[in-house]
C-alpha cells in the first residue's frame, strides 16, 4: 500500500490509477495524515433471482446423446 500526498496525487493522477487498476491500493495523505483510500471499482452485479426462467425452459431426454458424425466433424471432432 503505498501512501502519497495531496500534491503528488494531483501531479501524477495518471500513475496512481493505473496502479490503482493493477491491483494495487493508494492512500492519499494531506499534511502526513491520511484522509482518502485510491481503490479499483468494483461494479456492483446484481442478484438475479434463482427460478426466473422456472416452466419457461425444457431439456429434451437426447440433450445428452452423442451429435450425428457429420455435425461433430464440423465442430473438429476427429475421433471418427
Amino acid at each position: 500500500m503505498e501512501v502519497v500526498n495531496t500534491h503528488e496525487a494531483k501531479t501524477h493522477l495518471s500513475r496512481l490509477i493505473e496502479d490503482v487498476q493493477s491491483g494495487r491500493e493508494i492512500i492519499i495523505a494531506r499534511a502526513g495524515k491520511p484522509v482518502a483510500r485510491l481503490v479499483r471499482y468494483e461494479p456492483d452485479m446484481p442478484k438475479r433471482p434463482l427460478g426466473i426462467a422456472r416452466g419457461q425452459v425444457t431439456i429434451h431426454e437426447t440433450f445428452d446423446d452423442p451429435l450425428p458424425p457429420d455435425v461433430a466433424q464440423a465442430f473438429g471432432d476427429t475421433s471418427s
